[in-house]
């Protein structure tokens, strides 16, 4: 290296010195030899020249080695060596020849993958400072040294059902938004708000309020456990979001076939297999008035999705008050005839059930409250005082006792519900005064009763555990008639309640 050239430099000076020093010397020493006799101040003058010349020598030697220090330290060069988890890979010029390597890797490794979320690892890297005269650090080997030893990951969100790995996406925020998209699949979603002109006069009168039917979402959830966890995995494992969508929502068909047994209903078959009424009415079309028969095969395949989204509802329906009537006897008339006296007005009603569905299938309903809008007038009937025995005077109450609805009246489950259900008191009582017209078992009903009230209105009590009336029986409102019960296409103890007007059916809850 260049340090020991310049030492080299110094000894041949060194050494040219010492030479004239001793030439210069033995001249002297021949010059004190002649001059011995001559005067002592001339010998004091000879004795000098030795000590002025050293004092040369030391003053050029200072020089030199003043210069040379001086040299190479103008020519030390400061270095830093770099580091990878505590093992040296080279040196660098500047650590920020090392950082923007990093930069640059990262910035390709997320070019290469632009719709992963890419992680570059780069390792512990670590500087020491060095010092050497002249070093010419290589810069490019150590940086190719360093590239060589990167390695890079993806990072995603794993969902995951039950504990079962479903897929694999970018972020949370994709997960979120995939599971949102699953849920809002199946959950009711609201109106779009219509536009209003507002005017002057606009004040002067309130909008009324819409007759249709509304729905209140409650609640949205899954059934099963769905987590999502942080992974480190390779960028192949990344899915888009409509892959991991369409494959919680799609999932897998077995054929499920049953054969009708004994005491089987519609109902509790859906409760056995844990399915919606609506999807045996819908995979088995044959089926009329829920009419079933032992041995009869029905088809149970359903499509099982990944994951089960339960929503729960609250619909308002507004429903018919239907008008009460008013006898007025009269003994100048004969038994039979009758006269209107005021013709009845409807009235109107908010009533409020509870669905249970999951993956859009309604699983069970539950009556919550009623508020009534619009009063019904009554009708006033004017008849002969020869009434028939066991005629009713039109008004309904509740065939049960502390009743709490679980089924309404109308379309349920795909199909038409010809009345309504009621669980409550077990003792079942006559909804108004009449004759026992029906008192045994019919299909689907089980055991039943029906009443003629003698004025256009029959009632239905299905579902009976026991009779206590025969029929011709003369029943008055109030009266206990059977006990509720589970027979027939049940499923589960509770009364079904039928109201009938000159032969069609009505709706109960507008009567009672």
């Amino acid at each position: 290296m260049t340090v020991f050239k310049e030492k080299g430099r110094i000894r041949k000076v060194w050494s040219t010195f010492l030479q004239t020093f001793r030439r210069v010397r033995s001249q002297h020493d021949q010059d004190s030899l002649e001059q011995q006799s001559s005067m002592g101040k001339v010998k004091r003058l000879n004795r000098k020249k030795p000590l002025i010349l050293a004092g040369g020598a030391l003053a050029i030697l200072a020089i030199v080695g003043f210069s040379g220090s001086q040299y190479v330290k103008t020519h030390t060069v400061d270095y830093y060596e770099v580091y990878m988890n505590g093992k040296l890979v080279g040196g660098v010029s500047s650590q920020e020849q090392v950082e923007q390597l990093v930069s640059r890797k990262q910035e390709e490794v997320k070019a290469a993958n632009p719709n992963v979320n890419m992680v570059l690892d780069a390792g512990e890297i670590t500087y020491q400072l060095k010092s050497a005269y002249k070093a010419k650090p290589e810069n490019e080997a150590t940086l190719a040294a360093l590239e060589k030893q990167f390695t890079s990951h993806a990072t995603g969100v794993e969902l995951k059902v039950n504990g079962k790995l479903i897929g694999v996406v970018k972020d949370q925020k994709t997960a979120d938004a995939v599971l949102k998209r699953v849920q809002s699949k199946y959950s009711p979603q609201p109106a779009a708000p219509k536009k209003v002109e507002v005017t002057a006069l606009a004040y002067k009168s309130a909008a009324p309020k819409s007759d249709k039917p509304t729905t209140t979402v409650r609640s949205v959830k899954f059934v099963e456990d769905v987590s999502m966890d942080a992974a480190e995995v390779q960028p192949s494992d990344i899915a888009t979001p409509d892959q991991v969508y369409l494959t919680l929502v799609k999932g897998t068909t077995k054929e499920t076939k049953y054969t009708v047994q004994e005491g089987d209903c519609i109902g509790c078959i859906a409760q056995k297999f844990d399915i919606s009424p609506q999807l045996i009415y819908e995979r088995n079309k044959w089926i009329k008035d829920d009419e079933i028969k032992v041995g009869e095969v029905l088809d149970l395949t359903v499509l099982k999705p990944q994951v089960t989204v339960e929503t729960i509802e609250n619909v308002t329906e507004i429903e018919t008050i239907e008008p009460t009537v008013q006898i007025q006897k009269n003994a100048n008339m004969r038994a039979g005839q009758s006269k209107v006296i005021r013709e009845g007005q409807s009235g109107k009603k908010r009533v409020t059930y509870k669905l249970v569905k999951q993956n859009g299938y309604l699983m069970s309903e539950e009556f919550v409250s009623e508020e009534v809008l619009e009063s019904s007038v009554s009708s006033i009937i004017m008849k002969g005082t020869k009434v028939v025995l066991g005629e009713g005077t039109g008004k309904f109450s509740w065939p049960v006792m502390g009743a709490r609805l679980t089924s309404t009246f109308g379309k349920r489950w795909g199909r038409q519900h010809k009345g309504i259900d009621l669980v409550g008191n077990k003792n079942i009582l006559a909804a108004d005064n009449g004759v026992i017209e029906f008192a045994g078992t019919k299909n689907g009903l089980g055991r039943c009763i029906i009443i003629n009230h003698k004025n256009g209105f029959k009632t239905t009590y299905g579902h009976l555990s026991k009779i206590n009336v025969k029929s011709g029986q003369t029943v008055e409102r109030g009266e206990r008639i059977g006990i509720m019960g589970n027979t027939g296409h049940s499923f589960g103890t509770h009364l079904h309640f039928e109201i009938h007007k000159d032969g069609a059916i009505k709706n109960p809850m507008k009567y009672l």
